[in-house]
């Protein structure tokens, strides 16, 4: 295990390893003439303040309906525990293509702060959610019996408890803002991404591709330190005599209609626009968008890939999970954190990775599928680690030992016993790794094989063609195929916090 464990952080190292390579072999000069730049300084403007606006108003946006939900005597608050949750079924690229449906003129800052808010606020609320609904109100209690507010409660002793689950969706948040293309690209808002796309396409892995993914990788580090630098020493878990508390809802009173109405807003915009007009141009297609021979093949391949992708990244995290679970030490931390570091990076890196390795390394493996699912594997193996390692730890090795007294090999014993026991855990991984790769775009465009048609891409094809009413069936398989997988994580959510 711990051999195989070791061999995957290595692959895994693959993408950092490729920029450092093509950092070095440009030379020093011509990278500090190719990065700084004007044009370099407009996209890191751009990303600065597509970041440092977005992320504030997904944790307002995202804790604030937590704290609804959770903590409030808010109606309806089964309903709008899901629909907040809802918006992570529709990817963003097709996000976009709704709101440029609906507003044709959007482009620049603020509508790719107003897609990506709208996109990426479940993040922190799904979290935060799950954070609060475990919380031991005792300090609360205590708070308030020395004559706190509702709100001095709420801003000094609630929101400190919340940092993990902020600071975590915090940089899911950023790390997708980072990476995402398809959404910022559709409404003419450039970033690292779409630049670096854009000369790809261009030149096909120049030097200046190659050293704006350098910049995009810092900017990812960076956020990844800044995450850990925030999380603080403090502690959250409650340790004492006696079973922890029943929470109490706050009674709103006056304010539970501008409560409804704020939640409506927010869903109808994050989820009933998109997906109205979605059906509505799926209507206008009319029958012949359906027609098998259009949209048939592209499903297919989509859950193929879908179904081995989530496969093989199950098996691939297996060993790293073990390790980290049945001998944790500071080794078995560092090889987890490397898969952590290269799954941080986005899409567009990891192809041109690929496609720079696989073309001067091993040429007789470009563009196929087995290079775009190894991609796959790289960029969701935290999915699959994250749940494989909680089964892990749900079942006991002291039961694989007793199956072992009673005669059974050892490898018999960790088939009928451990790999039994994980199955559920290994099989929730697995479902947010096809749900991953059913909306994944950039590195699918970059590596797929030709002839691949999968329903992100053909969507991607037809929307680019300004063929809306051709994109659309793409968009709602998309949907439909997204909505359970998202409905798992909000599940999967509560019962963490034991709801």
């Amino acid at each position: 295990m711990s051999l195989l464990a070791v061999l995957i952080a290595l692959f895994s190292l693959l993408p950092l390893g490729y920029v450092v390579y093509m950092t070095v072999a440009t030379g020093w000069d011509t990278a500090v003439e190719l990065i700084v730049r004007p044009r370099v300084g407009e996209l890191l403007l751009n990303t600065i303040l597509l970041t440092v606006i977005t992320i504030p108003l997904c944790l307002l946006l995202g804790v604030g309906g937590a704290w609804l939900v959770e903590r409030t005597t808010l109606r309806g608050r089964r309903w709008w525990a899901v629909a907040l949750a809802a918006p992570l079924a529709i990817p963003a690229f097709v996000n976009s293509y709704a709101w440029v449906s609906a507003v044709p003129s959007l482009e620049g800052l603020w509508s790719g702060v107003l897609i990506a808010t709208l996109s990426y606020f479940p993040l922190v609320y799904i979290p935060a959610a799950a954070t609060l609904g475990r919380l031991d109100p005792a300090i609360e209690q205590s708070a308030a019996s020395l004559g706190l507010g509702p709100w001095a409660v709420f801003f000094r002793v609630v929101v400190p408890q919340l940092r993990i689950a902020m600071t975590g969706g915090a940089l899911l948040v950023g790390l997708h803002l980072l990476a995402e293309y398809g959404a910022f690209a559709m409404i003419r808002f450039d970033t690292f991404t779409t630049a670096i796309m854009v000369q790809f396409q261009s030149t096909f892995n120049g030097a200046a591709g190659n050293m704006l993914a350098s910049v995009l990788v810092v900017l990812c580090l960076f956020l990844l330190l800044a995450e850990v630098k925030s999380r603080g020493t403090a502690r959250y878990a409650r340790i004492g005599s006696g079973a922890q508390g029943k929470t109490t809802q706050l009674p709103l009173g006056g304010y539970q209609l501008p409560a409804q109405l704020s939640l409506l807003a927010l869903t109808a915009l994050a989820f009933g626009l998109p997906l109205w007009f979605v059906l509505k141009w799926v209507m206008a297609g009319g029958a012949e968008v359906w027609e098998a021979e259009e949209f048939l093949p592209a499903l297919l391949q989509t859950l193929l890939y879908g179904a081995v992708g989530a496969a093989v990244t199950t098996v691939v995290a297996f060993p790293m999970a073990y390790l980290a679970v049945r001998h944790p030490s500071w080794f078995s931390k560092l090889l987890e954190l490397s898969n952590y570091v290269t799954s941080s990076l986005p899409g567009i890196v990891v192809g041109l990775a690929f496609v720079t390795v696989s073309i001067r390394v091993v040429p007789g493996v470009y563009q196929t599928a087995g290079v775009l699912v190894a991609a796959y594997v790289l960029l969701f193996l935290p999915r699959a680690l994250v749940n494989l390692r909680s089964g892990l730890a749900q079942a006991p090795q002291e039961l694989d030992e007793a199956a072992q007294s009673l005669g059974k090999a050892p490898l018999v014993s960790f088939f009928k016993v451990t790999l039994r026991l994980t199955a559920p855990a290994a099989a929730g991984g697995a479902a947010l790794v096809f749900l991953a790769i059913v909306n994944e775009l950039t590195a699918t465009l970059l590596l797929a094989p030709n002839g691949t048609r999968t329903l992100a891409t053909e969507f991607w094809s037809k929307s680019s063609e300004i063929d809306y009413t051709g994109a659309a069936p793409y968009a709602l398989l998309m949907i439909l195929l997204s909505a359970p997988m998202t409905y798992l994580l909000f599940q999967q959510s509560k019962k963490v916090a034991g709801q």
